[in-house]
């Protein structure tokens, strides 16, 4: 405790410029897989991709992003066992060398346009320096055990969303005599469905933070009445679109793909508002834990309030990283796994942010990056096994593998050289 009274503003410090790295990280590798399917369906350019992220990953940052910081913060390790060995430098130390180490692993994976998943390298992190610092127990392995097998779960559940949209899509519109005339009738409803999912948790969990409570009659009744509104805009902007008339099988394809650029646009803004306000606690779960320590002179304090500073920092980090190094891993994303048009992204994207909002608002911090691959997956399965670039799946499969002992690793590196700095 006489640690954490004597270099608390200094822990602090450390702790608010890790914690921006690491959202950086995050940036520039999650939010690069998240958008790469809006960027290789050719529906959004990278700068629009980054200019959409840079709003929709900071408002879901700060409105919803506190559930899932919370499960970060305390979720993983036992605090009990902290306290009992009377040991708030350890876990302040400890959150400091997380924020550290999963954050330079991020780095070296951006360079190299691998797309591998943040919530495993924190959540590797936090359980390698628990270890080390005070033993085993500290783990809470039951939860820890919980968090993997959403790992599982996640890609399964958002596979079997994305192979039931793309289906119904293609007997909707695509296997239908005038795809043209159906899609635009049907998109609009399913433009209606991906903006009712995230205004639901936007204003159920997300306006808590500034101070607006609606009970679920009066959300799901301004849920129901902005997709709406979304739906009767998308329709209307629809039938003014131009598209060339056609008897080619072909080209009328083409035309229906234009159609489903449209919602591309709007399941972009969706994809980016899930991961923001899902993965932006890998970032800020650790710092909050380390300002809940400094401001209560070393005690560690079950229930915290966030400080209002920590969100919006981790909204700018992450979109800092976007825009400065996101561009590889989107690349990766976009074009590898399988052939991707406007509809299939369509589908991937929704049930992704589907997914992931989910997830979000149980509290729940799962990998986007596994969640996309699932959803790519699930689509490329609805057209066949043979739609799958089965090799970059295997490479995305083995990093994963690899980054949970990496942050392990490098936290405990990282914790040890802390450790002898400030204890002297």
């Amino acid at each position: 405790m006489e640690i954490i009274q004597a270099y608390g503003p200094y822990l602090l410090f450390l702790a608010a410029v890790f914690g921006l790295y690491m959202a950086w990280g995050i940036g520039a590798n999650d939010v690069a897989n998240a958008m790469g399917t809006s960027v290789g369906t050719k529906s959004l350019t990278v700068k629009q991709a980054i200019f959409i992220a840079i709003i929709f990953e900071f408002a879901g940052a700060y409105l919803a992003g506190g559930e899932v910081t919370d499960t970060v913060r305390k979720g993983i390790v036992d605090l009990a066992v902290f306290k009992e060995q009377g040991r708030p430098d350890a876990l302040a130390f400890g959150m400091i060398a997380a924020l550290l180490a999963a954050g330079t692993w991020l780095m070296i994976a951006s360079v190299f346009g691998w797309p591998v998943s943040t919530t495993h390298s924190i959540i590797g992190a936090i359980i390698g320096f628990a270890v080390v610092s005070v033993g085993p127990e500290a783990v809470q392995w039951d939860k820890a055990s919980g968090i993997v097998g959403s790992w599982v779960l996640t890609p399964v559940l958002s596979g079997v969303i994305a192979y039931i949209t793309f289906m119904s899509i293609q007997k909707l519109i695509f296997d239908t005599k005038d795809p043209l005339s159906n899609a635009k009738r049907y998109v609009p409803f399913y433009m209606a469905l991906t903006t009712f999912v995230i205004a639901m948790v936007t204003i159920k969990k997300g306006l808590k933070h500034v101070g607006l409570h609606l009970t679920t009659g009066e959300s799901l009744a301004a849920s129901a009445i902005i997709s709406l509104l979304v739906a009767i805009a998308g329709a209307i902007y629809i039938s003014k679109q131009n598209y060339s008339p056609t008897n080619d099988k072909d080209m009328h394809f083409s035309n229906v793909e234009k159609v489903f650029g449209i919602l591309m646009i709007i399941t972009a803004c969706a994809m980016a508002f899930a991961h923001g306000s899902n993965d932006v606690a890998n970032a800020i779960g650790p710092l909050a834990a380390v300002v809940s320590i400094v401001q209560n002179g070393g005690e560690i304090a079950e229930k915290a309030e966030l400080a209002w500073w920590i969100l919006p920092l981790g909204g700018f980090g992450i979109v800092v990283g976007l825009a400065t190094m996101g561009h590889k891993v989107m690349s990766t994303i976009g074009t590898g796994i399988t052939e991707l048009t406007p509809s299939r992204g369509f589908a991937a994207q929704l049930a992704t942010a589907t997914t992931v909002v989910i997830a979000s608002g149980s509290g729940l911090p799962i990998s986007t990056t596994q969640t996309l691959v699932g959803a790519v997956l699930g689509v490329g399965m609805a057209r066949g096994i043979a739609a799958l670039n089965l090799n970059v799946v295997r490479t995305i499969v083995v990093s994963w593998v690899v980054t949970l002992p990496a942050g392990a690793i490098l936290a405990i590196i990282f914790y040890k050289i802390l450790e002898a700095i400030f204890v002297l």
